[in-house]
């Protein structure tokens, strides 16, 4: 005869496409477990486990199976976000002793957080203070981000979709510059201030009759202006139209941002960041005098479900419940993880690793997918990106627009009734 105990997920960091299928898939398996009574969810991550605002999943999901699909497919954190760091623990910190008291009072055994570094930090810092005062619980870490920068997982839920979104925006980009008869430079700004794995998902759009993005530059090598300038003229000698891919942390030889170079400082003196699209964009200007503009994705590449990958939404899914019986055997401060078997055909095999080989730790792109030239990749890499943007899920539609499940508990909005 089981003790039944609960479960408490939260979700950390920025949004993505799949974050949500990783939620939908731990809250299935828990459902279906006869160790978990009530499943919990933190609103706003691990600050909404300090302040405890938590709703009962158990009693949403439960009972309506289409509303777990819906949330498979819908965008962003359904528990919302939080940026936070825990500090490090001591015997009279706050923070720890606040969630701790939580985790008993709500008789907590299971805590599933899913996010990227930081919140495997997060994981990594209870895991330890609850061993450290010998506390029942399995504290589990979900990996998900679009920059795909964690380590010992092949690719993490978020970036298949997200790489989709901008291979596709690129395509469309050159579509609409191709149409006219003038010499132009279009520079697109994208995701990924350490490493550069979402810039140089911008090379799927390449196909029979489309060869741009014509110049790719990632942030693991330095970034020369000077051959920035010679490289655009160069594309521009064969062809009239030219468009770049570039990463928002591109930094010169001595570590600077080139988007710090504007001269510009706030009040208290601190370098702004202009934007690095933006500045190329003026440099191109000045050096070139041709037609140019920049153009900077942002936000718009995390969360396009209406383009997201069916392999990212099931691969995201499955991470989660594989979270589910990993707690269940006892196991803490461990992150779940998915292993490449083969490239054709695709496969992945699904295990977990030590939080501690994660935390803190960031994933570059391997100087060996990045040209000679430093200005793209290699058709390895393209071999690595390809089955990540796999496939479409089922989207539903009201009023012409997708179907995505309300998080009406998220808003704050005083108009509302």
């Amino acid at each position: 005869m089981f003790h039944k105990s609960n479960c408490l997920i939260a979700q950390s960091g920025g949004p993505t496409v799949a974050i949500n299928a990783s939620l939908a898939g731990i809250i299935e398996e828990a459902l279906n477990s006869p160790q978990i009574d009530t499943i919990y969810g933190a609103l706003n991550g691990i600050l909404g486990v300090l302040d405890e605002k938590l709703i009962n999943l158990s009693n949403t999901f439960s009972k309506d199976k289409e509303a777990l699909d819906l949330l498979k497919n819908t965008p962003s954190m359904y528990l919302g976000s939080c940026r936070y760091k825990l500090p490090e623990a001591g015997d009279a910190d706050s923070d720890y002793l606040e969630i701790f008291k939580i985790f008993q009072k709500y008789n907590i055994k299971y805590f599933f957080y899913i996010g990227g570094n930081d919140s495997m930090d997060t994981v990594s810092k209870l895991s330890k203070y609850a061993k450290k005062i010998n506390f029942d619980i399995s504290i589990i870490g979900i990996p998900k981000t679009i920059d795909n920068d964690l380590r010992h997982i092949d690719h993490t839920p978020g970036y298949g979709s997200a790489a989709k979104y901008i291979s596709t925006s690129i395509l469309e980009i050159a579509h609409d510059a191709y149409i006219y008869d003038i010499q132009s430079v279009i520079i697109v700004e994208i995701m990924g201030r350490n490493a550069g794995w979402l810039t140089a998902a911008s090379a799927l759009a390449r196909n029979e009759y489309n060869t741009a993005p014509h110049l790719i530059y990632l942030p693991e090598l330095p970034f020369s202006t000077e051959q920035f300038i010679t490289d655009v003229q160069k594309e521009l000698s064969t062809r009239k139209q030219v468009i770049v891919a570039v990463s928002e942390g591109i930094k010169d030889s001595t570590g600077e941002y080139i988007s710090a170079k504007s001269g510009q400082v706030d009040q208290f003196g601190h370098v702004m960041l202009s934007g690095t699209g933006k500045y190329l964009e003026n440099l191109v200007k000045e050096k070139i005098a041709c037609k140019v503009r920049s153009i900077e994705l942002n936000v718009l590449q995390r969360c396009a479900t209406h383009i997201s990958s069916l392999t990212d939404i099931n691969e995201s899914c499955m991470l989660g419940k594989t979270s589910v019986p990993l707690a269940l055997e006892g196991c803490s401060g461990r992150m779940v993880l998915l292993r490449r078997e083969s490239n054709s055909p695709y496969t992945v095999s699904y295990d977990s690793v030590s939080i501690d080989e994660i935390a803190n730790k960031e994933k570059y792109v391997p100087v060996d997918w990045i040209s000679e030239s430093k200005n793209d990749i290699t058709e390895e890499f393209m071999e690595y990106m390809r089955p990540l943007i796999q496939g479409e899920p089922k989207q539903s539609y009201k009023n012409g627009l997708p179907s995505y499940l309300s998080v009406n508990h998220l808003i704050h909005d005083s108009n509302q009734a």
